[in-house]
């Protein structure tokens, strides 16, 4: 019983954490259409490569995902995280390709 509580804090934490990073993601798509290179589109940018950081010293896998393993034996992608199971399999992938386009926007703007 203790681990599903555990588990299930795991699984909070992590999509709160998504969540923020859709965010983050999504300010950074508007700021690099909108031409809007302020503070907070570096600060962004700080966070994801941050971010990316994190996940190449875990061998591309989220440390909750990490600690979540200890508490859970499914082999689903999702059973770390309240998302679909489509889209935690492919959350990497996607968000990968949605930061692209926002770089070469980004750049684009900025060359102007």
């Amino acid at each position: 019983m203790q681990n599903e509580r555990i588990l299930i804090l795991i699984k909070v934490i992590h999509t709160v954490v998504w969540l923020f990073f859709n965010v983050v993601i999504f300010y950074m798509l508007y700021a690099s259409i909108a031409g809007k290179f302020d503070k907070w589109l570096w600060i962004c940018y700080g966070l994801i490569l941050l971010e990316g950081i994190i996940l190449f010293i875990n061998r591309s896998f989220c440390p909750l995902t990490l600690i979540a393993r200890n508490y859970s034996n499914s082999t689903k992608d999702n059973f770390d995280i309240y998302l679909p199971n489509w889209l935690a399999k492919y959350n990497k992938l996607i968000y990968t390709a949605i930061l692209t386009i926002i770089i070469v926007i980004t750049i684009c703007q900025a060359t102007k």
